[in-house]
């Protein structure tokens, strides 16, 4: 399994991995050392990796996503950079529309999404369009863990580990033509099974709609998520395929995907044309942009509560500077 580590997640001093669970971890690369990864981690690592693991209900796998191998490669990371997000709340606690507007509606009402099969139709400006398989989409690429932060519009966060690929390995693979400029995304329209896009109280015109300039697409960091936590995506996280775009606001990060075009114009996203002076289509982690009813110099992290909300400063990003070249010279005020 392939890992690469983003250059600069500026994770702090005290968050650095310790040597021991380092050299843990090449064991496990090296050969199938899981077991002995595992034990040969300080105590509290051992404790977060149980904890956060101790409510995963096992999930049939599809024959594509090799659960045993992705479950083996996560007991070995876990202890990497800041505390991850229990497992409970990372699937109990999320938006997606489709299944209802609570929090809780998308764990409560997404088991009945049927997944396997699944095809996602690739046109517009590619060199070579088509209705590919899950499966042609994933085999080409080794799987890898990237542990991200999850910024929500909302001003709550997370930190998930997903396993996936770069999405510009994708584009690759479709061959963008000299005419692509923008990257649209398209969710899947499921009214059985998507209780949400029945809704008559719905302002969103399904389906679902978001996208990325090209350059930002084929940005290291931009990644096709098909598994989380080690195991397969939950549905209610966006089985089988999802975007993750870690330095912008969630919304952005599209679930269940059935589309994508390369188009020569910026796309008009769902939340663009619900409500343009709120959500931009660009939607980068700006805490000196408030939302225009709320601030943004601030979250909470999850897990949070009453008497221990959690409250932590934004960075600009979401803290992946990285990406800033990506909008030199421009108006981010202007272009939120």
């Amino acid at each position: 399994m392939l890992i690469r580590v983003p250059p600069s997640s500026r994770a702090l001093e005290s968050e650095v991995t310790p040597e021991s669970v380092y050299l843990s971890r090449r064991k496990l690369m090296q050969g199938s050392l899981a077991l002995a990864a595992m034990a040969a981690m300080p105590g509290w690592a051992r404790a977060e990796a149980q904890g956060a693991y101790a409510d995963v209900e096992p999930a049939k796998a599809p024959g594509w996503f090799d659960e045993k191998l992705a479950h083996a490669h996560w007991q070995a990371i876990t202890a990497e950079g800041e505390s991850i997000t229990p497992f409970k709340d990372a699937t109990h606690y999320n938006n997606f529309y489709e299944f209802g507007t609570g929090k809780g509606d998308p764990a409560a009402n997404a088991g009945k999404l049927q997944v396997e099969p699944w095809t996602v139709m690739v046109d517009g400006e590619v060199g070579k369009p088509g209705r590919y398989s899950i499966e042609d989409l994933v085999k080409p690429h080794a799987f890898e863990e990237r542990i991200y932060r999850l910024r929500c519009v909302e001003a709550w966060s997370m930190v998930i580990p997903w396993l996936g690929f770069p999405l510009a390995d994708l584009l690759k693979q479709v061959e963008p033509t000299s005419a692509a400029r923008y990257v649209r995304f398209e969710t899947l329209v499921d009214r059985e099974h998507m209780p949400g896009q029945r809704s008559g109280f719905s302002l969103i015109d399904w389906p679902y709609v978001e996208g990325l300039r090209l350059d930002e697409a084929m940005h290291p960091l931009a990644f096709m998520a098909v598994g989380m936590y080690g195991r397969v995506l939950p549905n209610q996280n966006g089985a089988p395929l999802r975007l993750v775009v870690p330095w912008k606001y969630g919304f952005k990060s599209i679930k269940s995907i059935v589309r994508i075009s390369l188009v020569d114009e910026a796309p008009k996203t769902t939340w663009e044309r619900i409500a343009p002076n709120e959500y931009g289509f660009y939607a980068n982690v700006n805490p000196q942009v408030d939302h225009p009813r709320w601030s943004q110099a601030t979250e909470r992290r999850l897990p949070s509560g009453l008497f221990s909300p959690n409250v932590i400063d934004t960075r600009m990003f979401n803290g992946y500077e990285e990406v800033a070249d990506l909008y030199a010279g421009m108006d981010l005020v202007r272009y939120y």
